[in-house]
């Protein structure tokens, strides 16, 4: 009898269950032993409560393309791990507990960085444990990909083209904010396949005389709108000029809901222009996955599967180079994915006239 867990972590996003589905279905297709499936609730806090589904294969029949996650989701910091709950509960010792009354074989866990570093965390405490890549924000390392990064891109794509028609009819420029609070993968694919004017993401500090700059060339050159897309993390090069702890005072002290207000309060003080912010917000994490997700997705899952068939446990699946691997969780725990300012697709949207504002 092997006896398999799953839990899904963090942010949500539109490929889970598109990924537990690879994982059962590899299991079950190449094992002749009889397998359990334990489907725990609401992330980590499943988990250390013992709340759990018994699944059984034909539950992950038509989860294709079904975006969110059957098993819900939650954030667990791993900064409070050994924290205890509101109830005094301690967080690892609960979860080893559950885990061993189970008598799991492997624990598949599905979440971004910080689910991750608990993942290891928990490898670290002697459980069988293999980690997927889920994130739309594309920034967990040693992956090229991750599962939700493209469909968050699609939908935020959709997003910049449907505002295009309102801006062009109205003359004004738009800011729209991008979800991308360290890294900026989503702005900078979704702005480029979008068509804008200006990208801001985290990764190249702006200065608002080249974004001015960019608005004003676009009116000489005959626009007659903007669409500048924010990362949620952008940061002017003042901003990043200041010590880490003034910084985080500075966005704390922030009156407006976030910092593409404050570009578009700018923007309309410095040209004298019509501006509205738009914000697609946690849309870009839901509804179905896109195509690449649902294969990206299966894949991660199938690999998932042959690796705990094979016995490989405290790894990641990964993608390196377009071919499938896995990459020690020691190795990818707390470390984060940025855009290089230096890329090909930077350097290239810049070479087809996209301002980043640093220059």
């Amino acid at each position: 009898m092997l006896r398999i867990g799953l839990l899904t972590s963090g942010g949500d996003c539109q490929a889970l269950n598109a990924t537990m589905r690879g994982i059962v279905k590899t299991v079950m297709h190449n094992t002749k032993e009889d397998v359990e499936i334990y489907g725990f609730l609401d992330g980590y806090q499943g988990l250390i409560y013992k709340r759990y589904i018994q699944l059984t294969p034909g539950d992950f029949s038509g989860l294709l393309s079904q975006g969110g996650t059957i098993l819900g989701t939650s954030r667990t910091p791993f900064k409070m791990l050994d924290t205890p709950e509101a109830d005094g509960v301690a967080k690892v010792p609960a979860m080893k507990k559950t885990y061993k009354d189970l008598k799991l074989d492997c624990l598949f866990m599905l979440g971004g960085n910080g689910s991750t570093k608990t993942a290891n965390r928990l490898s670290q405490e002697g459980l069988n444990v293999i980690a997927l890549p889920k994130t739309i924000d594309n920034d967990t390392w040693g992956t090229d990909l991750t599962f939700g990064f493209t469909s968050a891109v699609e939908v935020a794509t959709d997003y910049i083209n449907d505002i295009h028609t309102t801006a062009s009819s109205h003359g004004r420029v738009f800011v729209i904010e991008i979800m991308g609070h360290k890294v900026g993968w989503i702005p900078l694919y979704a702005g480029v396949a979008g068509g804008a004017d200006v990208i801001l993401i985290p990764e190249i500090p702006y200065d608002m005389k080249n974004v001015i700059k960019a608005i004003e060339k676009r009116d000489e050159e005959g626009g007659r709108f903007a669409i500048i897309v924010v990362a949620e993390g952008a940061i002017s090069k003042e901003e990043a000029a200041m010590p880490k702890k003034e910084y985080k005072k500075k966005v704390a002290e922030r009156v407006k809901p976030s910092v593409a207000y404050d570009i578009a309060e700018e923007i309309a003080q410095r040209t004298g222009r019509e501006v509205r912010v738009a914000v697609p917000g946690h849309a870009q994490r839901g509804g179905a996955p896109d195509a690449q997700d649902r294969v990206f997705a299966t894949q991660c899952g199938v690999e998932a599967g042959k690796a705990f068939l094979d016995g490989r446990f405290g790894i990641m699946i990964a993608q390196k180079g377009g071919h499938m691997t896995s990459t020690p969780l020691s190795d990818v725990a707390g470390k984060l994915k940025y855009v290089d300012p230096q890329s090909d697709l930077v350097r290239e949207a810049k070479l087809l006239g996209i301002s980043f504002g640093d220059e």
